[in-house]
């Protein structure tokens, strides 16, 4: 993902740059990217930066007109309008960046008062120290490592792995949480000794010195008095409605990505664009048009604006090897391999504009929505010492969700669990989504409890913004123009098929699959799949890439990892393969980890 990368260090400046120099080498991902490096051997700082050419941060460094304070910027800042943040002296558009530096000097709690997703180091020579910081959710994640003779820092763990080969080693801890939440968690890495830096950090660095101060707490929101339901809709309405268009600024094109659902209906409800000037897309699999095709290409037509579908074809299974390699090695094995037709839709998506609006986070932010929690490991599959850890992560996981649900939410389960996705997917593309905007959250935190157990006030926002966009169903079956005893026929119907898809992908359960392996013939799996995912990886791994998992999971090499049961992992690869058993979640996890040894442990 593009970012920044460097070290503060006492060391000569050249052994100090020819490290900065390999770190950065790591993260050039794409021929769009845009690459810097500036140093400052005075302060011992030396720093990097990676961008997507033509993005809000790709004209690094920024600095005063004296040369004394120097900032690299990485993501995005989305300040009100009229705010002395688009102040840009006259200059093009390029360097709109710069008013961040008359920030700094004018507001002693920088960088409290950006909003958006974003990490960056501010040297400035007259105090002799430098600030090294990120968003108040720890989005745009930066990952660090202390040594003796450096602090290192990078967008991505990988580039500090380039480095410090002692790093190079899994943590037992981490990878006890990765197997049973699918994410990391406490700011913890899946690396021995690589951290990440917690949200709302503005570290501040003097004399090589770092006194680790955070600039925001939960707790200044989480301490505001709850409004009433009315005055709360209104407040919420007024801020949405004011604050969207943020989203939709820069000179860039813009592209939305539609589902069927209520977020991104919210967002096309109350951002007016001209007809035929705002491309849509969904992605869809290869069986029949999902709910969100048929749905979304309904409100597009409704907004007058141009729809296509982006899928996962053929193309995508005959490469699907490089795909989940290179998820694995973009996201340091921040998510697993079944997020790699991500990758192939987010490249496509990137040719039709290389802006993504999405819908992302509102459904967390806004209903509740508890998007993981700690799964059993398969039977005999690990370890006795992974599994420890994996009781473990189960506690820790108890431990967080205890208090403010909001708090869980936006600023452990978004930069923790939703982190690996987005990395993934902005290493292609800019994503936006105005639901982690500041002031929308800090509304949300305002809400009474029955604002936040039902859809009702989404579907109000989107009936207020565009109400014919009220008189389309949603995905699940909410609004629409039937009456109530057809709305609940087609509630129930589509739940059925939610169900059904995940029964007969990687939910069905093993009694299921023997008598699936029995009518196999049939091809049951046709009639369920597609309905509302474009991914179907228990008969992908059955069928298609059969050959593939068997040579990743069946190789020598993985069948000898210390953590796991080799004669297990034999029995339960062959029985998928043969369609006699469902491991899909298994084969996800044990094909991630060979992926990880491969490019970061072994490889190098």
């Amino acid at each position: 993902m593009p970012g920044i990368v460097g070290l503060i260090t006492r060391m000569p400046k050249e052994e100090a740059l020819a490290r900065l120099c390999r770190m950065l080498n790591t993260m050039r991902h794409e021929s769009h990217y845009v690459t810097g490096v500036w140093y400052d051997p005075s302060l011992g700082a030396y720093a990097g930066w990676t961008a997507r050419k033509g993005s809000f941060a790709s004209n690094m460094p920024l600095s005063d007109d004296r040369g004394d304070v120097t900032l690299i910027f990485s993501g995005e800042d989305f300040p009100p309008p009229g705010d002395v943040r688009n102040y840009s002296e006259g200059r093009p558009n390029e360097d709109r960046p710069r008013y961040l530096i008359r920030l700094y000097e004018e507001d002693p709690k920088f960088p409290s008062s950006l909003n958006g997703r974003f990490h960056g180091i501010l040297a400035d020579r007259r105090r002799r120290s430098a600030i090294l910081f990120n968003d108040r959710y720890g989005m745009h994640r930066l990952y660090y490592h202390e040594s003796q003779e450096a602090f290192y820092f990078s967008a991505e763990a990988k580039a500090l792995l380039a480095v410090r080969d002692e790093l190079r080693k899994l943590d037992l801890r981490g990878l006890g949480e990765f197997l049973s939440c699918g994410c990391v968690l406490n700011d913890r890495t899946l690396f021995e000794n690589v951290y990440v830096l917690p949200p709302g950090s503005a570290w501040l660095v003097a004399q090589r010195k770092i006194d680790r101060k955070v600039y925001f707490h939960s707790k200044e929101w989480e301490s505001q008095s709850e409004l009433e339901i009315g005055p709360y809709y209104e407040t919420l309405r007024g801020v949405f409605s004011a604050n969207l268009p943020r989203y939709f600024s820069g000179t860039e094109p813009i592209g939305v990505s539609l589902t069927g659902g209520l977020d991104t209906r919210m967002i096309m409800a109350w951002q007016r664009h001209e007809p035929g000037s705002l491309p849509c897309y969904s992605f869809a699999g290869i069986y029949r048009d999902s709910q969100d095709v048929i749905l979304a290409r309904r409100v597009a037509a409704a907004c007058g604006q141009p729809y296509q579908v982006i899928r996962t074809d053929r193309q995508f299974l005959d490469r699907f090897d490089h795909y989940a390699s290179r998820t694995v090695y973009l996201t340091d094995g921040c998510v697993d391999v079944s997020h790699s037709p991500d990758l192939y839709v987010n490249q496509i998506a990137a040719s039709i504009a290389p802006v993504r609006m999405t819908g992302n986070y509102g459904g967390e932010v806004m209903r509740g929505v508890r998007a993981f929690k700690p799964v059993p490991p398969t039977p005999g599959l690990y370890h006795k010492d992974v599994l420890s850890q994996i009781d473990r992560a189960k506690t820790t996981y108890s431990e967080l969700i205890r208090g403010n649900s909001l708090s869980f939410a936006v600023f452990r389960q978004a930069p923790w669990h939703h982190y690996g996705l987005l990395a993934l997917e902005q290493t292609q593309l800019t994503l936006r989504s105005p639901y982690l905007d500041n002031d929308f959250v800090k509304t949300v935190f305002r809400a009474p409890h029955r604002a936040t157990a039902t859809n009702e006030i989404s579907l109000q926002l989107i009936a207020d913004g565009d109400p014919a966009l009220r008189d389309i169903r949603t995905d699940r079956g909410l609004a629409g123009k039937r009456g109530v005893f057809s709305r609940a026929c087609i509630r129930s119907f589509l739940d059925f098929t939610v169900k059904a898809e995940y029964a007969y992908d990687y939910g069905m359960p093993q009694w299921m699959a023997r008598i699936d392996h029995c009518l196999s013939r049939l091809h049951l799996e046709k009639l369920f799949l597609g309905r509302h995912k474009f991914y179907h990886f228990r008969v992908w791994y059955r069928d298609p890439l059969s050959r593939y998992v068997q040579d990743i999971l069946l190789d020598q090499r993985t069948l000898s990892r210390p953590y796991l049961q080799r004669n297990t992992l034999e029995r339960l690869v062959r029985a998928h393969v043969r369609g006699e058993r469902n491991l899909t979640t298994a084969i996800h996890k044990v094909l991630t980890l060979e992926h990880i040894h491969r490019i970061f442990i072994d490889g190098h």
